[in-house]
């Protein structure tokens, strides 16, 4: 479950009871109601929550203290979902260390998503956390990922290949993963030849249109190895006082199609 919070889309009902409550700032109280609100109704049906950082950092103290507590929440009410900080980090080493320290001592998520594009020593500092995990971007959905991602060199091995293959000699399939868009489709082949058995954290799926047969079909292995991730077409399915039942509905919804694929 992606919890991408933004404040102009939250149903005006918590805007209403925060704004009574706390005047003009009300921004952390919506965003914590909101998140906590969406968790109780989606978490029979997930094993992750991926809350997208762009969208705290947005409004300063107040959306990362609201980060913090919803991490928090999680934590103390269900311990045993992890917890995806996708915040697309990494920088040169003394950087990327901080960086590191911040989301896996500070915050204690259990996985961040990482920029490999600066190469071996902005990755590393995150790989020296046992129990934590690096999910690093390999073949994202955006229409950009055209750029650069699938060019090739003059032997014909394509950007994200080399990322893939590259980064393998830096993590394990026990605490390295990578993002690969839901929207790739058949892709999903070519990346399953250089990285077989490593996770693949799955954005895409829902709003943006990502199929979710074809990703279970060209990425599943015999032991699942995908988290597939939807937010915009489930928390904001509604946005009306029933915003978490529709939430729960939609989230089952997606819960149903995806046991379907298992059983295939």
């Amino acid at each position: 479950m992606g919890l991408d919070t933004d404040i102009n889309k939250i149903p005006q009902c918590i805007i209403d009871e925060a704004k009574a409550t706390d005047g003009e700032e009300y921004i952390f109280r919506a965003l914590c109601e909101f998140n906590a609100l969406i968790i109780d109704a989606t978490a029979p049906y997930c094993v992750a929550y991926k809350p997208n950082l762009a969208f705290y950092e947005a409004y300063g103290v107040d959306g990362l203290l609201a980060f913090e507590a919803t991490v928090d929440y999680l934590k103390e009410e269900y311990p045993h979902h992890f917890i995806i900080a996708d915040a697309k980090r990494g920088d040169i080493g003394n950087t990327s260390k901080m960086y590191a320290k911040t989301f896996f001592e500070q915050y204690d998520v259990d996985a961040l998503t990482v920029a490999p594009y600066m190469g071996e020593d902005s990755v590393t500092p995150f790989l020296g956390y046992d129990g934590k995990w690096v999910i690093l971007l390999a073949l994202t959905s955006n229409k950009g990922s055209l750029d650069f991602q699938l060019t090739a060199d003059t032997q014909g091995e394509r950007l994200f290949e080399k990322v893939l293959k590259r980064s393998q000699l830096w993590g394990t399939e026990e605490n390295m993963m990578y993002v690969v868009g839901a929207t790739q489709g058949k892709m999903f082949e070519d990346i399953r030849k250089v990285a077989p058995n490593h996770f693949l954290l799955v954005p895409g799926v829902g709003a943006q249109g990502g199929s979710l047969e074809e990703v279970c079909k060209y990425g599943m292995t015999k032991d699942c190895g995908l988290l597939v991730n939807s937010s915009r077409g489930i928390i904001y399915a509604s946005d009306g006082e029933d915003f978490a039942e529709v939430a729960a509905q939609k989230a089952h919804e997606l819960q149903q199609q995806m046991a379907k694929e298992l059983k295939k």
